[in-house]
C-alpha cells in the first residue's frame, strides 16, 4: 500500500503562481513514477505532468508546457508541481498519483498506469 497526502491548494488571479506538494509513504518501490492529474466539473481526467522518481526524466501535457514544472525531493519522497502563469483553464481538482511501472503511454500520462491516488486539492484560477 502506498499513502499519498497533497497539499498546497488554493485560489489565484490569473498570471499567478502556485506550487502543490505530495508526500508518499508506504511500500514504495526504489523506481516509480509519480503524477499529476487534474480534472474540471464535467470533463476528463487529465495527465499534467510525471516524473520518473529516482531518475529524474519527466513529461508534460502541452497544455502546461513551458508553466508548470514537477521536481521531486527523493529524501523526503515527495514530488511538487510548481504552476507559473496560470490561467482560468488550469482551474480544477488535482490529484496525485503513483505508479509502480510506468509513466506514460505513447506518450500519454494515462490515468489507468497510476494505481494510487491521494484524495485531491483545489486549485481555482480567477481572470
Amino acid at each position: 500500500q502506498v499513502q499519498l497526502v497533497e497539499s498546497g491548494g488554493g485560489s489565484v488571479q490569473a498570471g499567478g503562481s502556485l506550487r502543490l506538494s505530495c508526500a508518499a509513504s508506504g511500500n514504495t518501490f526504489s523506481r516509480y513514477c509519480m503524477a499529476w492529474f487534474r480534472q474540471a466539473p464535467g470533463k476528463e481526467r487529465e495527465g499534467v505532468a510525471a516524473i520518473y522518481a529516482g531518475v529524474g526524466s519527466t513529461w508534460y501535457a502541452d497544455s502546461v508546457k513551458g508553466r508548470f514544472t514537477i521536481s521531486q525531493d527523493n529524501a523526503k519522497n515527495t514530488v511538487y508541481l510548481q504552476m507559473n502563469s496560470l490561467k482560468p483553464e488550469d482551474t480544477a481538482m488535482y490529484y496525485c498519483a503513483y505508479s509502480g511501472s510506468w509513466c506514460v503511454r505513447s506518450g500519454a500520462i494515462q490515468p489507468h498506469l497510476y494505481n494510487y491516488w491521494g484524495q485531491g486539492t483545489q486549485v481555482t484560477v480567477s481572470s
